[in-house]
């Protein structure tokens, strides 16, 4: 994976998507690639090391939805632009190219996507870039024990809102269409 497009790939078209059937999991990139299956945090660090072995930090960045899962992904930058590359049962809430000039923008950009059961937009916060070089000590990158320090420390972090209570009152449901389109590849 010398891209971040192929490490998206690699992502959509060689890792399952991690149902949890067995209970909660918080897997390390090294146990992401032998079991070919992550959810989107597991997909986030996944990411994250492969970014890294590309020259960038390993940064993730945290979504907080309303009536809903939240959701992260890894964040990088190239010439100038913030992209994504995330994991997700949902076909809109994987990766992004690196067109986004701040984080805002980038978020923003989830928002249509992101909706639940009932078609709800749900997606209201996102936080700063947590670099998980701090994690270092734990070695999560391969780590054979779930590494759940990570999302406990997802919710210490700021989060930034993206709407005002006023926009989040008069918001729509999501069309039929684009339910049914974000539904492609569901994991149930």
């Amino acid at each position: 994976m010398r891209t971040p497009d192929e490490i998206q790939t690699f992502l959509d078209d060689d890792v399952d998507y991690n149902r949890e059937l067995k209970g909660p999991t918080c897997r390390s990139p090294r146990l992401v690639m032998r079991d070919r299956s992550a959810q989107c945090m597991e997909g986030a660090m996944f990411a994250a090391a492969a970014l890294e072995r590309q020259g960038h930090p390993p940064l993730i960045l945290d979504f907080i939805a309303e009536r809903d899962w939240d959701h992260v992904v890894a964040v990088y930058k190239l010439h100038g632009g913030w992209g994504a590359i995330g994991k997700s049962n949902y076909s809109g809430l994987a990766g992004r190219a690196p067109v986004y000039r701040t984080l805002r923008e980038l978020a923003m950009s989830y928002f249509e996507h992101y909706f639940n059961r009932r078609r709800e937009r749900t997606l209201r916060k996102y936080s700063r870039p947590v670099n998980l070089e701090r994690f270092d000590h734990l070695a999560w990158r391969t780590a054979l024990e779930p590494v759940w320090e990570i999302p406990e420390h997802l919710l210490q972090v700021s989060h930034h809102d993206l709407l005002t209570r006023r926009q989040q009152r008069s918001l729509t449901p999501v069309t039929r269409r684009m339910y049914t389109a974000g539904k492609v590849g569901l994991a149930v």
